[in-house]
């Protein structure tokens, strides 16, 4: 997504309380990949718990990843990335993942895999095959 759209579903989260984005990164990889919908709703950052898939906003970028430490503010990563991001603040706070749609199917957002998490962090090329299986499946409409 561009800065625009990024801004105007940040505006739409905060105003209506939820929203659907697509996910477009390999950064919860592999429990959210790239195509997944995000059911996001509104909350308050005090309501964000350790394990949640907080969403927030950042350099006109939107993030969606793991809340890995509570207060003040949070911590997150991505559950494929190696490092935490900066603490996010009530500001850059929208909401969190309450549901996840793969391929039609509903489900609660997932859990961290700690394996297959590390297994991502470790390797990028992992992710990438990963993602070009994905993109495979969607084409052949398995």
């Amino acid at each position: 997504m561009d800065s625009a759209k990024n801004a105007l579903a940040a505006a739409l989260l905060r105003s209506v309380g939820r929203l659907r984005i697509a996910v477009v990164g390999s950064s919860m990889l592999p429990a959210v990949r790239p195509h997944d919908l995000l059911l996001v709703r509104r909350c308050t950052i005090e309501s964000a718990r350790v394990g949640d898939i907080a969403v927030f906003t950042r350099d006109e970028r939107l993030f969606a990843h793991r809340v890995i430490a509570t207060g003040p503010g949070l911590r997150t990563r991505g559950d494929a990335l190696a490092t935490a991001d900066p603490p996010v603040g009530a500001a850059e706070f929208l909401g969190r993942v309450v549901r996840v749609v793969r391929r039609g199917r509903v489900m609660r957002p997932p859990r961290a895999h700690r394996l297959a998490s590390a297994l991502f962090r470790l390797s990028p090329r992992a992710g990438r095959m990963l993602s070009r299986l994905e993109a495979l499946r969607r084409k052949l409409g398995a």
